[in-house]
């Protein structure tokens, strides 16, 4: 069975209720999903910007409780290595992207993003875009 890497992007979507995401993650097994440490990071970056702090941090809570959090520290090689090839083609992305992306590289997962410009510059990166049609690898 796929085991899938929520980027950041699909969980906001998702706990904003767009693009039916939760049939999708339904779907796909709310057990063969998971969320990064860094998308936990950004998530809850995102609560202390919020204009309703309190409720959204239940509602965040709640969401991060779903999923099970996988560290980023078994990435990290990948991480220096597609950050330094991005660099030398002057193609250089968000240290955060490239942290969630070599994440899923790592483990063996698909990346699950509407991120996909950016992220289909990793080396062996495959990625789904569930707020489409369309499947990438």
């Amino acid at each position: 069975m796929k085991k899938y890497l929520l980027d950041t992007n699909i969980c906001i979507y998702f706990i904003k209720g767009l693009y039916g995401l939760n049939k999708k993650i339904s779907e796909a097994g709310e057990e063969n999903c998971f969320i990064s440490e860094i998308t936990v990071a950004e998530l809850k970056y995102g609560i202390e910007n919020s204009k309703a702090v309190e409720p959204m941090r239940e509602i965040v809570e709640e969401f991060i409780l779903k999923f099970p959090i996988i560290p980023i520290y078994n990435s990290l090689d990948i991480y220096a290595k597609e950050k330094a090839k991005l660099r030398k083609q002057g193609l250089l992305i968000d240290d955060f992207d490239i942290l969630i992306g070599s994440t899923a590289i790592a483990n063996g997962m698909v990346m699950v993003t509407n991120n996909v410009v950016h992220l289909s510059r990793l080396d062996n990166i495959v990625i789904e875009n569930w707020t489409s049609l369309s499947k990438m690898k």
